[in-house]
């Protein structure tokens, strides 16, 4: 059979542990066979950034900008335990945080829906959108350990010179202190994201912070929302019979667990980050989730939402096969595939990644599944498959 032609590479951004094994068995398995794969390769496993100083995450990041799409696998950000383990230099920062500040997007997340697969929210009917401001905060924050008692101070001196000093905190004692920003243009293009991305989907919009306490930075938010809705999107939020609104994050929480699904649900970058965990795990599995990062210059990075299955690993190196869930991962490749194919005008590969979507899902309707939606299929699973076997029964039925 003719292998499917690409037209132009994707940027392919290779991850840790046991997503980074499954990467391979998904191309070697499920795409090479039938696409001429033309990829720019990025090792972005944890010693490898180390080693770079993340120079290679920042060339990941310029290759996605210049090549319009890419892939990402899952990888680790550092802790202490990991620097050990790994002999890193140093605690390396998260390699996301440094690709979504560099693409200025924003996050939108999805959960998979199948028939045979219920979560624990029994009122979700459709899926719930998550768009998650990918921009400063924690993310890019800066912490002091404080060792004795003094006085914690913000300070914005202006380019013109003058200053702005508050006072943080008189400590009595030891302590830390840390330090968030976030930019007004990066806000509104969060914005406009949510609001372009919301009519092509023809869903409502709720944007959930805490501006009742966070009065500065949280109101912030809120105004620039409200001030690009009313300025660009009112008007098509009406004729597509949509709406937009504002309310405080633990109200926001609170809807959405007594809502029928089918909204998209703006959050900042770490809201975002919580509750995408949330609503995947409410609907069956972290692995049964789409992610794509949307720049507002129209770049896309689609990867897996979940972390790296360290435990997994563990197993897997002694050994053992794992009933590990590779379906975010196959949806990131054919996320990117279907967008590279829209780009570049290749109907052929669009049809490919919707094949490859719809037999996944096909696989699993049909009893055969790993352990983690096992537990929840109804009716039961017909045989509970390693991930080996997953994916060869994925590939039998394309």
């Amino acid at each position: 059979m003719a292998k499917i032609q690409m037209k132009n590479a994707i940027a392919e951004l290779d991850g840790d542990e046991m997503t980074r094994v499954l990467w391979k068995v998904i191309k070697d398995e499920l795409l090479l066979p039938f696409v001429d794969l033309k990829t720019e390769y990025y090792d972005l496993g944890l010693k490898s950034r180390d080693d770079s100083d993340d120079k290679i995450t920042y060339e990941a990041a310029a290759a996605i900008k210049r090549l319009h799409v890419g892939v990402k696998c899952a990888t680790i950000t550092s802790n202490q335990a990991r620097v050990e383990e790994y002999k890193l230099k140093q605690l390396t920062p998260s390699p996301n945080g440094i690709i979504r500040a560099e693409l200025d997007g924003t996050v939108f997340r999805e959960p998979i829906f199948v028939n045979n697969v219920h979560g624990t929210v029994s009122c979700w009917k459709n899926p719930i959108v998550l768009g998650r401001h990918a921009y400063g905060d924690v993310y890019k924050n800066c912490e002091i350990k404080c060792p004795t008692a003094g006085k914690a101070e913000l300070v914005f001196t202006g380019v013109d010179g003058k200053e702005i000093r508050k006072t943080i905190m008189d400590m009595k004692g030891p302590g830390i202190i840390q330090g968030i920003h976030n930019l007004d243009n990066s806000i509104e293009s969060f914005a406009r994201c949510c609001f372009t991305y919301a009519l092509d989907r023809k869903i409502s919009v709720w944007f959930g912070a805490k501006d009742t306490i966070s009065k500065t930075y949280d109101g912030n938010f809120k105004a620039i929302f409200q001030r690009v809705f009313e300025e660009e999107y009112k008007a098509k939020f009406e004729a597509a019979g949509i709406e937009y609104f504002y309310t405080l994050i633990d109200d926001a929480v609170a809807r959405v667990m007594r809502s029928e699904g089918g909204f998209m649900w703006a959050t900042k970058n770490y809201d975002g980050d919580v509750m995408s965990d949330m609503i995947a795990s409410a609907c069956g599995s972290l692995a049964m989730m789409t992610s794509v990062l949307v720049s507002p210059d129209g770049n896309f990075e689609y990867e897996a939402s979940h972390g790296t299955v360290q435990k997994h690993y563990y197993r897997y190196l002694k050994g053992e096969k794992t009933s590990t869930n590779p379906v975010a991962t196959i949806f990131a490749w054919t996320g990117a595939l279907a967008k590279r194919g829209e780009m570049d005008g290749t109907p052929e590969l669009v049809d490919f990644a919707k094949k490859l979507e719809k037999a996944t899902l096909q696989t699993i309707e049909e009893g055969y599944m790993t352990g983690d939606i096992s537990r929840i299929a109804s009716p039961e699973a017909k045989a509970v498959l390693n991930s080996w076997e997953f994916i060869k029964a994925i590939r039998d039925r394309m």
